[in-house]
């Protein structure tokens, strides 16, 4: 396995986060050894997702969570565990391969996907890594606007969300680790963004909990698991078009117009970083506060509501952001 710093990998791997605190987690991983990882075999993966998930993540789920990633068919997180983003992700990939999307495995589209990177690399943590990060993230969004960024609080926080993975995977992986200066670490490789290509056209699919952007041709280049509104805060309807992309925005506060957070009243103005309530992106719509957008919290993409956007994991909506331009048409489809 080929080691690169951490911070040289910081551009085309953009970050996520997961809420949970490292210490905490950091109790309750269990050991996977990278070698189980390499070694699974897809083909002894169970037909449908079992009903209970099972005490420790599965290696051939993580081995499969890295190959979607790769094909552009997201299963958001990925912590080796089955369910319904993995099975998407699986649907997705068959809808773009023209296959039908059942969301089963099978030889046919096993053999589509990319199996040529290594499935895990190591990273070297360098200081600046540990010098970048902030002691705290406040969960009042008053005390939020009076920081400097809403940046990452450790380092598993920030592999995590660089590599795409749960944080419980990234203990798992490495159980002895300080994450200090100077530490070797291994990683999964979900591998490149998607090659640079024009979509023109982005279905969010609320019945499915899922975004599907179009090349020109038809072509579905892109499928990611994403959290559109809720019952309380519904997504708008029909068809709407891109008017820009914000990289690191900051987010405006404003209970008037959005929603009430604690006993803030006020407009409020909460500088950027990955702990922002949009993320590292914000892709604007023509319909007025809506938008496309990262999350602070990946883990629960399609499990809880938004405030009526469209939320993706932060990588997910990174790599959308790079193939849209205005004008794109968004088209809310599914459900009501």
């Amino acid at each position: 396995m080929k080691t690169l710093p951490l911070l040289a990998l910081a551009a085309p791997l953009l970050p996520l986060f997961l809420s949970t605190p490292a210490a905490s987690q950091a109790t309750t991983s269990q050991a996977i050894t990278p070698q189980a990882i390499e070694d699974a075999k897809l083909d002894a993966i169970a037909p449908e997702p079992p009903a209970k998930a099972p005490p420790q993540p599965d290696p051939a789920i993580v081995h499969l969570q890295i190959l979607l990633d790769r094909a552009g068919s997201s299963p958001g997180v990925i912590d080796g565990y089955d369910g319904e983003n993995v099975r998407k992700a699986v649907a997705g990939l068959e809808a773009m391969h023209k296959l039908p999307p059942d969301g089963k495995l099978d030889a046919d589209l096993l053999g589509r996907l990319n199996k040529d990177l290594p499935l895990i690399r190591t990273v070297q943590i360098r200081q600046e890594d540990v010098d970048a990060l902030v002691e705290k993230i406040p969960e009042d969004f008053k005390e939020q606007s009076k920081l400097d960024r809403l940046g990452y609080t450790s380092i598993p926080e920030m592999l995590s969300e660089r590599f795409h993975m749960d944080i419980d995977l990234v203990h798992a992986l490495n159980p002895d680790a300080r994450f200090q200066a100077g530490d070797t670490v291994t990683v999964v490789e979900p591998g490149p963004p998607i090659p640079k290509t024009e979509v023109k056209r982005i279905e969010a699919d609320r019945e499915k909990g899922q975004v599907r952007a179009f090349a020109e041709d038809g072509r579905i280049v892109a499928v990611y698991p994403a959290t559109i509104g809720s019952k309380d805060n519904p997504s708008p309807s029909g068809k709407h078009k891109v008017k820009g992309v914000a990289r690191m925005p900051p987010y405006t506060y404003d209970p008037k117009v959005n929603f009430q957070q604690g006993n803030n009243k006020e407009k409020l103005t909460l500088p950027k970083g990955p702990n922002n309530p949009v993320g590292t992106v914000w892709i604007d719509l023509t319909e007025p506060t809506y938008g496309i957008h990262g999350t602070p919290e990946p883990s629960l993409i399609d499990k809880v509501g938004s405030h009526g956007c469209v939320r993706l994991a932060n990588w997910d909506a990174d790599e959308l952001a790079g193939m849209v331009k205005p004008g794109v048409m968004v088209e809310f489809v599914g459900g009501k």
